[in-house]
C-alpha cells in the first residue's frame, strides 16, 4: 500500500489514469448538463411536441439499466477496459448528432432509449478503469481518489447549465445540441491511446454462472434499488420547486437561482469531507447517514413557506447527493467486485431510473396533494431507504464494509 494518504488531490494529479479521468468527466458533465435541461423545450419548440407527451421523454432513462449492465458485461470479459469507454463516446456522439437533426416527435425518443442510454456507460467505465487503477496500485485513500475524479463532474453540471442557456438563446437549440456532441466526442481527447489493463483478482472465487452469479449479485442489485428510492426526489425538486417559489412564494427569478444553484455548491464542497468520513467509519454507515440527510431536505421543503427553509433543504439534500457522488460507485465496485464493469453500469443506471420514477410520482403527486406538500412522498421513500440503508449495513460483517 503506497503511504501517500494526505493528498487525493495529488494522487489524481500524478497519475495520468485518474487526472486523464477527471478531464473526461469535466469535458462530458459540461456537454450533458447544458442539453438535460433544454431537451423538454427542444421537443416543445423545434418539434412542436404536446407538452404532456414531451414529459414522456424521460421515461426513456428506463433503458439505462439494461444498456448499463450490458456494457459493464462486456466490459468484465474484455481485456482492456477503456475500449468500452471509447465505443459509448462514439455512440454518444452519433447520438446526440442525429437528436440534433430529428424531425419527428418519435424519434427523438428511439435515440434517447438506444444511443444515449449506451453513452450513459462511458462513465461507468472510467469509474470501472480508476478502480482497476486502484486495485493494481492500492492507496489510503482509495475513497478520496474516487470522491476527487467525481467532483470533475459535479463541477461539469455547475458550469453547464448556464452555458447551455446562454448557448441556447444565442444559436439555437440544435446548434446546442451538436455543441454537446462535441463534449460527448471531445471526453476522448484526454485519455488519448491510454490503455488500463482489467485487473483480476485472483483471490476471488471463479465466475458462476446462472442462478449463483445472480445471488453473487444481490448485494448489488439491493444497494442499486435503495439508491433509487433516496434519489427520486430530486427530478420533482427541479421540475416543481421553481414553479412553487414563482406562484406560491412570489420569489425572485434571481433568487430562484440561488436556490437552485446552491446544492451542486455545496455538494461540490461536501465530496471530501464525506470521503474522509467513509474512509474511517465505512461507506454505508456514510451512506445511510446521508439518506437521513435527504429525508430532512424533503421535510424541510414540504413544509416551507419560506425561502429560508428552501435554503435548508437544499443544504440537506446536498449532503444526500455528496454520498451517492462520492461513495455510490465505490460502494457498487466493493459489492460486487468480480465485475467492476458491470457494478459500475447498474449503479450508475441508477441515476436516470430514479429520474423516471420521480417525474412520474411528482406528476402524480401534484394534481393529488399540490405544493409543497407533493414532497412528503420523496421523504417517505427516502424514509425506506434510510432503513435499508441501515440494515445493509448492519448485515455486512465488518471486514465487507465498503470502504
Amino acid at each position: 500500500m503506497l503511504d501517500r494518504s494526505g493528498s487525493a488531490v495529488g494522487i489524481v494529479f500524478r497519475s495520468r489514469v485518474y487526472r486523464s479521468s477527471f478531464l473526461a468527466l469535466l469535458i462530458a458533465g459540461i456537454g450533458m448538463s447544458a442539453a438535460t435541461p433544454q431537451l423538454t423545450l427542444f421537443l416543445v419548440r423545434e418539434l412542436h411536441t404536446p407538452l404532456p407527451v414531451a414529459g414522456l421523454y424521460y421515461v426513456t432513462n428506463l433503458a439505462a439499466p439494461v444498456a448499463g449492465y450490458l456494457v459493464g458485461r462486456l466490459s468484465d470479459r474484455t481485456p482492456e477496459r477503456l475500449l468500452w469507454f471509447r465505443i459509448c463516446a462514439l455512440v454518444g456522439t452519433v447520438g446526440w448528432l442525429a437528436m440534433a437533426a430529428a424531425n419527428t416527435v418519435w424519434l427523438p425518443f428511439v435515440i434517447s432509449a438506444i444511443a444515449l442510454s449506451v453513452s450513459g456507460g462511458s462513465m461507468a467505465q472510467l469509474f470501472a478503469a480508476c478502480r482497476d487503477e486502484l486495485s493494481r496500485h492500492p492507496t489510503k485513500a482509495d475513497n478520496r481518489v474516487v470522491a476527487t475524479v467525481r467532483m470533475a463532474f459535479v463541477i461539469g453540471w455547475m458550469v453547464g447549465p448556464v452555458a447551455g442557456s446562454w448557448f441556447g438563446g444565442q444559436f439555437g437549440l440544435r446548434a446546442l445540441l451538436v455543441a454537446t456532441a462535441t463534449c460527448v466526442f471531445a471526453q476522448l481527447i484526454p485519455l488519448g491511446r491510454l490503455r488500463v489493463e482489467r485487473y483480476d483478482d485472483v483471490t476471488l472465487l471463479p465466475r458462476s454462472t446462472g442462478r449463483r452469479q445472480i445471488d453473487h449479485m444481490m448485494p448489488l442489485l439491493v444497494f442499486t434499488a435503495i439508491c433509487v428510492l433516496a434519489m427520486t426526489g430530486d427530478t420533482i425538486k427541479f421540475g416543481y420547486l421553481p414553479i412553487y417559489m414563482a406562484d406560491q412564494l412570489h420569489v425572485s427569478d434571481t433568487m430562484r437561482g440561488a436556490v437552485i444553484g446552491i446544492q451542486p455548491l455545496l455538494e461540490l464542497l461536501l465530496l471530501p469531507l464525506v470521503a474522509r468520513l467513509a474512509d474511517r467509519f465505512g461507506g454505508l454507515k456514510v451512506m445511510t447517514a446521508g439518506a437521513a440527510l435527504g429525508l430532512a431536505g424533503n421535510l424541510a421543503y414540504a413544509t416551507s413557506t419560506s425561502v429560508a427553509a428552501l435554503f435548508v433543504g437544499q443544504a440537506l439534500t446536498a449532503g444526500l447527493w455528496a454520498c451517492v457522488g462520492a461513495l455510490g460507485v465505490s460502494i457498487a465496485q466493493h459489492l460486487y467486485p468480480e465485475g467492476v464493469g458491470t457494478a459500475s453500469g447498474i449503479f450508475l443506471s441508477s441515476i436516470p431510473v430514479s429520474s423516471a420514477i420521480g417525474g412520474a410520482i411528482g406528476g402524480l403527486g401534484v394534481a393529488a396533494i399540490g405544493l409543497p406538500h407533493v414532497f412528503f412522498l420523496p421523504a417517505a421513500l427516502t424514509t425506506l431507504s434510510t432503513i435499508a440503508f441501515a440494515v445493509l449495513s448492519r448485515r455486512r460483517q465488518p471486514g465487507e464494509q465498503a470502504t
